[in-house]
């Protein structure tokens, strides 16, 4: 099996795109009113479901954590420490929720968290030098 992508499941899609899109840079693949919207950030399929639209597509219902989610996290990656600072006024002045400032960490990442506008955990972090895959 290989990895084909990273889905949530939203109950304001409008809202979910203009953060993801307009906010964190993530490339919309069609149109914003569609039942799934894909999404994708250096290569990677990120998955917005309707939740409605989820459940009629599975014949289930599902509970949902309201407020902030620690059950997962999307982390991004920058190359020094300092966008991470400005990564991190950049985004949380453009409406994303803080929930830690950035910090140097005791094993050198330097690291912080904000949160999407339904909840979902996003850590911005660096070691101090070019990603690497």
């Amino acid at each position: 099996m290989h990895l084909d992508g990273f889905g949530l499941l939203v109950s304001d899609m409008p809202a979910m795109i203009r953060f993801y899109r307009d906010v964190l840079g993530f490339e919309i693949k069609e149109s914003e009113d569609t039942e799934n919207v894909y999404l994708i950030k250096d290569g990677t399929l990120f998955l917005l479901y309707g939740r409605s639209d989820f459940e009629k597509m599975t014949d289930h219902s599902y509970e949902y954590i309201k407020g902030l989610n620690g059950h997962s996290e999307i982390a991004l990656y920058v190359d020094t420490f300092d966008e991470v600072d400005t990564e991190y006024s950049r985004i949380t002045e453009m409406g994303a929720k803080s929930v830690m400032p950035p910090r140097t960490m005791p094993w050198g990442q330097r690291t912080c968290y904000v949160a999407d506008p339904e909840g979902n955990l996003i850590e911005i972090g660096s070691f101090g030098k070019p990603f690497e895959r």
